[in-house]
């Protein structure tokens, strides 16, 4: 009967590996459809940012209450997943807390586990209570409306089964260890799990092993199958945000590249002694679609964690402009995973022929104001104002889609070398008067 418990953990175990595993390689080859980038600038920089923005959590606390209750369930994340390492060696090798033999530090760990368990179960009750009782309107913008806001109720219920599943399986252990059950051994710190032993006191040996084995199985599985819903949803950022601020800009806010197509056609037309007659033109400028996009901006839209605090920052949002810095992004990994899905279907080769402007529209991208104000507020150093300088970019020049203003403008810099619309000798006539 064990080897048969074994046999099917590890079946069961490798199935759920291998699913989790496909769908990463379908999303780092959705993420390397973007163009080639090569960062590695200023590691030290990098991974000082990565420790302090992703591992330290500095920019959730900027709103104390969802921050403190993140960190929450952020410590509780990764500190329990100790605990589930212990099931996984339980499971192949049919031993029952292997790790008991570390004594009282082991003691001192369960216990901790346990409050950690309760802590983020109270947790998730806030953040559902946030969403729906208080409803917070950054939580009720139009995107999140129908998957979006189902999401994260999804997370937030499963994680507080998980919660609950462990507590279950603890305080069955404990009445197991009580009555001095074979292969249940006196091991573990259980100050919360003990106040639900008197819902199996009563029951015979045989049946509290049954509830034992159910409860371990149905944790062990909520976390197999929560794994493989994490690819799925905005809860892939657990995993993305430690490269997604690892690869974040480092330049001041607000500094763009110039394109040295561009530069070079100023040279020619300015100072031709600076330029290169023989620089070819780019193939395309700014960005018609993802794949035009450099691949850390679709690192940046898939480790989105959609809590919408840089559209709730975002001057032109609050002023009822259509813009949402957090619709840019989910948008962006909508295409990704849409032309991801028909190159798989037609070949790696494959363009659909659609583009990323059919979801976003200039009304959107002509908001932006370019303040930095979204990337600023974003707990994890994501930068939408990439994605919509670029989309605007191919607009102005492929498309020469603007505004009347706009073209206007660019005309009189084009002829006058000046926004006015007066011939640069005529410049300084307005002195004349004074």
């Amino acid at each position: 009967m064990q080897y048969r418990e074994q046999i099917l953990f590890i079946i069961v175990l490798s199935v759920a590996l291998y699913f989790f595993v496909k769908k990463i390689q379908k999303i780092r080859r959705n993420i390397f459809l973007g163009k080639d980038e090569t960062i590695s600038d200023n590691k030290p920089e990098r991974w000082k940012t990565m420790a302090r923005v992703a591992l330290g959590q500095s920019k959730m606390v900027v709103r104390p209450v969802a921050g403190i209750m993140h960190i929450i369930i952020y410590v509780g994340f990764v500190l329990i997943n100790i605990e589930v390492l212990e099931i996984l060696i339980d499971g192949i090798f049919g031993t029952h807390r292997f790790l008991a033999f570390l004594g009282p530090v082991y003691n001192a760990a369960i216990g901790f586990f346990e409050i950690l368990a309760a802590l983020v179960f109270v947790a998730c009750v806030i953040f559902l209570a946030r969403r729906f009782i208080a409803k917070i309107p950054r939580f009720h913008s139009p995107e999140m409306k129908g998957w979006a806001t189902a999401d994260a109720t999804y997370i937030l219920i499963i994680e507080m089964v998980l919660m609950v599943a462990l507590l279950k399986m603890n305080a069955v252990d404990q009445v197991l260890q009580d009555i001095n059950a074979d292969h249940y051994i006196a091991a573990g710190s259980f100050p919360v799990s003990y106040y639900l032993t008197g819902f199996f006191e009563g029951y015979s040996e045989s049946t509290l092993v049954v509830f034992e084995r159910v409860f371990w199985w149905f944790h062990i599985l909520g976390i197999l199958f929560f794994l493989n819903y994490v690819p799925y949803s905005k809860h892939l950022h657990i995993f993305l945000a430690f490269p997604n601020t690892w690869y974040s800009r480092l330049q001041p806010a607000g500094e763009f590249d110039n394109m040295p197509e561009i530069t070079n056609e100023v040279n020619l037309m300015m100072d031709p002694s600076k330029a290169d007659p023989n620089m070819p033109p780019p193939e395309k400028f700014g960005a018609n679609d993802v794949t035009d996009l450099s691949w850390t901006s679709l690192l940046g839209a898939y480790a989105c964690t959609e809590c919408g605090r840089c559209t709730s920052s975002c001057p032109a949002n609050m002023t009822g402009k259509k813009l949402s810095p957090r619709k840019i992004m989910m948008d962006t990994r909508d295409r990704a995973e849409e032309l991801g899905k028909a190159k798989d279907e037609n070949g790696a080769d494959y363009h659909d022929g659609k583009s990323l402007h059919d979801m976003i529209s200039q009304e959107e991208l002509l908001a932006c104001t370019t303040c930095n104000a979204c990337v600023e507020a974003c707990p994890i150093n994501i930068n939408p104002l990439e994605i919509i300088y670029q989309m605007r970019q191919y607009q102005t020049l492929e498309k020469s889609a603007m505004p009347q203003e706009w073209a206007m403008m660019n005309s009189n810099i084009e002829n006058n070398q000046a926004p006015w619309q007066f011939s640069p000798s005529d410049r300084a006539n307005w002195t004349k008067e004074i």
